[in-house]
This record gives C-alpha cells, sequence and structure tokens, in this order.
C-alpha cells in the first residue's frame, strides 16, 4: 500500500504554526515511506476565506520546503461531489432533513443546562412524517441535513500515537448536521465533516495526521466512513503546541503565523527544524540540528510524544543562531542584504567582497537577521554615536594622547592586520599602559561602543574606505568639544 497523507488547512487567516507544524509532520511521514504528500485547501468558508490568506499558506509552505506531490485541490470547486454525498445519505436513510430554527435549539440547549445536562441535540426530528414534513415547508423553514448517530455505539481505533482510542457515540451531542439549510428538497452548503471525508476517499488518503484537537471529529467522521462504505484511514493525533503557560498557542500569544516569524528573521531551515522538535524526539536524543530531509529518514510516531509540546523561544534562538553560523557567508550575504536595504543601507553591488567581509564579521554574533543592522551601522554610517559606556572610556585620563599617538604611529603606513597590532603594541608600550586600554578606546573611538566584533577586522574594513583615520579624529574632535 502506497502512503497518501494531506494537509488541508482553512484559508481563514495566515498559516499558522501549529498547522505547518502538522505539514512537517505529514511531509516527513510521507518521505520515510516513500509516500505522497497531498494539499487541500479547506475553503467552504465563503463568509472568512480569503484568496490572499491562501496565497500566504501556499507561501509558507514552499519557504519551509514542504513541497507537494499532488494539489492544492480547493474545496470550494468540489462543492458538486459534496452534495451528491449527502443526496446518498438520505437515499438510503442514513440522513433526514432537520427543520428546527434556532429558537427552538436555544430552548432546548437552555433547558439541558438547566437539568445539568451536556448541550446536544436530542434528534426530535429524526422520524418525521411526510405531513409534518410538509407541514413545516409550508411554514417556509429551511432545513439543515442531519446525519444519524447511534447513540449505542462506540467508536474505537488504534491511534499512531495514541494507542487505543474509544469513544461513545452517545458523547457526539446527537445527529449530525453533515449541510447547512437549503430551500426544501435541495441539500445545502455542505460542512466539514462530511467535506473531508469525501475528500479523503476521493484522494486514498491512508493515513490522516492531525492535531489531538480533532480527536472528536475522528469518531464521526469514522461514522461516515462506514456510511459510504469507505476504507477508514489510519489516524495519528499529535500533541497541541502550548504556551508558557501550559495553554494552546493561540494569536493572543502574539507571533503565531509563520510569516511571522520570517519577518522576525527566522530563517526557513531553522524553523522547520524546529517545528520538527516540537513532539518528536530524534532516534539520538542528543542531535537537535538536523534537515527535513535527514529527520525524515528516521522520522516514526513511535517517537511522537502525546504530552503537549511547550513552545520554547530560547530554543528556537539557538536552533536558529546555529544555522546562521554555519551558512556559507555568500548565501548569509544573501539573506542580509535585503534587511540592510530595508534599513536602507547602500549596498552597491560593486561592494559585495566588502559587504561579505562585514557580513563574516557580524555573522558570529547572529541570532536572527535583523540584528544584522544593528551590528553593521556602524560601518554604512559616518556619523558615530556614543554610548554612555564609550563616552566614559573617551574621557579618562590618557585616552586623548593614547588616541593621537595610535594616528601619529599607522599614518602613512598599509593597513594590514600584522601592521596594526604593531601600532596597538608600540603605543603600549610607549605609554606605558595595559593593552586593554588602548584596545577599549580605540573600539570606543571607532565604533561607539565598548563592545562589537573583531577590533583589528572591523578597523580594517573602515581602511578599505579611507575612514579609520577620520573615525578616530572625529571622537577626538567630539571628545574635546566635551571638555
Amino acid at each position: 500500500m502506497s502512503v497518501r497523507v494531506r494537509i488541508a488547512p482553512s484559508p481563514t487567516g495566515n498559516l499558522h504554526i501549529g498547522t505547518a507544524r502538522t505539514a512537517v509532520f505529514n511531509w516527513l511521514f510521507a518521505r520515510h515511506l516513500g509516500g505522497q504528500f497531498i494539499l487541500r485547501i479547506e475553503d467552504t468558508d465563503r463568509e472568512r476565506s480569503r484568496p490572499e490568506y491562501t496565497d500566504n499558506i501556499l507561501a509558507g509552505l514552499n519557504w519551509l520546503g514542504l513541497t507537494w506531490d499532488e494539489g492544492p485541490f480547493y474545496q470550494s470547486q468540489r462543492l458538486d461531489l459534496y452534495k451528491q454525498a449527502v443526496q446518498t445519505l438520505l437515499d438510503q436513510g442514513l440522513a433526514y432533513r432537520c427543520y428546527c430554527t434556532p429558537e427552538e435549539l436555544d430552548d432546548m440547549r437552555a433547558k439541558q443546562k438547566a437539568a445539568g445536562l451536556a448541550p446536544r441535540y436530542d434528534n426530535r426530528h429524526r422520524n418525521l412524517t411526510a405531513d409534518e414534513q410538509a407541514a413545516f415547508e409550508a411554514e417556509g423553514r429551511k432545513p439543515v441535513i442531519r446525519f444519524r448517530i447511534d447513540d449505542d455505539r462506540t467508536i474505537v481505533w488504534k491511534d499512531l500515537v495514541r494507542g487505543t482510542v474509544s469513544w461513545k457515540a452517545s458523547d457526539l451531542g446527537g445527529d449530525m448536521v453533515v449541510a447547512r439549510a437549503a430551500e426544501a428538497g435541495g441539500v445545502g452548503q455542505p460542512l466539514y465533516n462530511l467535506a473531508v471525508v469525501v475528500d479523503d476517499m476521493d484522494m486514498t488518503i491512508t493515513h490522516v495526521i492531525r492535531g489531538e484537537d480533532h480527536i472528536a471529529n475522528t469518531a464521526k467522521q469514522i461514522l461516515l466512513y462506514e456510511a459510504f462504505g469507505g476504507q477508514v484511514p489510519e489516524f495519528a493525533h499529535t500533541p497541541l503546541i502550548l504556551n508558557q503557560d501550559g495553554r494552546k498557542l493561540s494569536k493572543r500569544d502574539g507571533v503565531t503565523s509563520i510569516s511571522d516569524f520570517r519577518q522576525m528573521g527566522y530563517i526557513a531551515p531553522a524553523l522547520a527544524n524546529y517545528m520538527t522538535l516540537l513532539g518528536w524526539t530524534a532516534p539520538d536524543a542528543t542531535q537537535e540540528i538536523f534537515t527535513l530531509d535527514e529527520a525524515a529518514q528516521t522520522f516514526t510516531f513511535d517517537r511522537v510524544n502525546q504530552a503537549g509540546a511547550k513552545f520554547d523561544w530560547d530554543k528556537l534562538n539557538w536552533i536558529n543562531s546555529q544555522y546562521l553560523h554555519h551558512l556559507p557567508i555568500p548565501e548569509l550575504t544573501d539573506l542580509i542584504l535585503p534587511v540592510w536595504q530595508e534599513a536602507g543601507f547602500a549596498t552597491d553591488s560593486e561592494e559585495r567582497s566588502w559587504l561579505e567581509q562585514i557580513v563574516a564579521l557580524i555573522g558570529p554574533s547572529l541570532t536572527r537577521l535583523p540584528e544584522a543592522v544593528e551590528l553593521a551601522q556602524m560601518f554604512f554610517s559616518q556619523e558615530i554615536n556614543f554610548s554612555e559606556e564609550a563616552t566614559e572610556q573617551l574621557q579618562k585620563e590618557g585616552v586623548k594622547e593614547i588616541l593621537e599617538s595610535l594616528l601619529a604611529t599607522v599614518e602613512g603606513q598599509s593597513a594590514t592586520e600584522d601592521t596594526l597590532k604593531d601600532a596597538i603594541k608600540a603605543v603600549t608600550k610607549e605609554k606605558k599602559v595595559k593593552k586593554g586600554l588602548v584596545m577599549r578606546s580605540l573600539r570606543a573611538a571607532l565604533t561607539g561602543e565598548v563592545h562589537g566584533p573583531d577590533l583589528i577586522q572591523s578597523w580594517l574594513l573602515w581602511n578599505q574606505k579611507g575612514q579609520d583615520s577620520d573615525r578616530i579624529k572625529q571622537s577626538l574632535k567630539t571628545l574635546a568639544s566635551s571638555v
């Protein structure tokens, strides 16, 4: 049997990290077993579905590297198939028209609540006579279609994550609505549970992999598979992604969409790597950095946890930093250039070599791409903004003389790593001060900070632009004007 799985997002919002993590698990399982990964867009919610959300979902999956083998298929283009399935249920007596008004349903639920009962439909229109139906239709009532559920049933399946799961049919809320209200004799908009089953049967889906919040839906859908005489797929209900308080991660927690993570400067391989670890552990539990292809080689559901996966920003940041630190400099430069350009930095293509040297210098300090703006700003601005610590350093006794001596020592020399180190050594000896004082003062003068990337390499980068001496002179001038 060839494995066929699907990811079926609804375009009612941007691609959520929970949906993306589900897509990752589906993709890994399919690739591990040489199967097919299918993309279906469940856009039957006409009021909330938007084309821009569909575009966001497709772009997000592509960006993450979750390429699909078939699709995208759109449920909005398959409505006739669903209506035909509903009619089949009606013809076989497995479904019926329910004429209850919203007010009647509200009154029913209120009475159940008052009696301490769980809200459920009481199946009151399950066995209407032809005359009773005609009377309701004469009132202008538009019926929904309900699927008959035998309360005496217990639905049981073997879940790939949770083992044997059983669900009492009496806990499913009564006969299930499978199509919205329509004119008498017609079939309205088919609803989620029916459309999903029809699609999965039509696309011969063998494994349904989704979040644990769908377990109740699974029980309902198994009844529909049986009603249609279809093959029931295997199910795997994965743990939810939780916030730091142990609740399901939601929009209230801030960043939750894949496009948001991308905007924050996380790169696709790192985010995909992190999502793989949200509920799954590699056979080598110490291994935390791997590509999707590498994870697919060992991915199985017996290593997927049942407990919720708590989202850990520190872990994500660490993984992202590992990817950034190990990227070849040209590739990292390609990622950073748009960030610099958005910040207004001049990034002339003719200066590619100089830009790559900056990237090589700041790369080891990066956790996320936007940090490249602050780290590199000093190379794109002739103006020096002094931090409080840098100002205090420059105002220390003897610093002015140290900087003037450094200027005099390097004047007229070809700047190399060796000549600059020799100049620092000579000034340290001449002024009879510690090397740390010279280095700290020089950094404050060149960068306006007392911490930062390698000082000698930074000095060399400014020298290529003829700005190294100018920056020191600017600092001395600022120092003099502040006295």
